[in-house]
């Protein structure tokens, strides 16, 4: 863990600079209590720093809730011990993220706005 700021902290060991400029600027709102935090899936979003906790105090962010759904970050803990896994875990790695689907829209082809129609929204 690192902490940025005061009231930013980071848990991401890759952190891009325009990653890191969002939410430092965003950690300065007065309103962010105690800190935001960064997990180690965090990247740069529209409105608010995906893979981001940006927990408030007085207020509620509309553009900081639901910026993290569906975007692919999991914990999953396996039988497997780390003596039971190869030196060299990228092939292992890469196997998994082949394996993983990501990105609502390219990977789920059934996403509609069906339930929209007739209510006055157009699509």
């Amino acid at each position: 863990m690192e902490q940025i700021s005061k009231k930013l902290m980071n848990w991401a060991s890759i952190l891009e600079q325009g990653t890191r400029a969002q939410a430092e600027t965003a950690a300065t709102m007065p309103f962010i209590f105690p800190h935001l935090a960064l997990m180690p899936d965090a990247h740069l979003g529209l409105g608010a720093t995906v893979g981001s906790v940006i927990p408030t105090l007085g207020a509620i962010m509309p553009a900081a809730v639901g910026v993290d759904i569906g975007c692919g970050m999991i914990a999953v803990r396996t039988q497997y011990t780390s003596d039971q896994l190869p030196t060299d875990r990228r092939p292992l790695r890469e196997a998994i993220e082949r394996a993983v689907p990501l990105s609502a829209g390219a990977s789920n082809r059934t996403v509609s706005r069906d339930h929209t129609r007739g209510s006055g929204s157009s699509s």
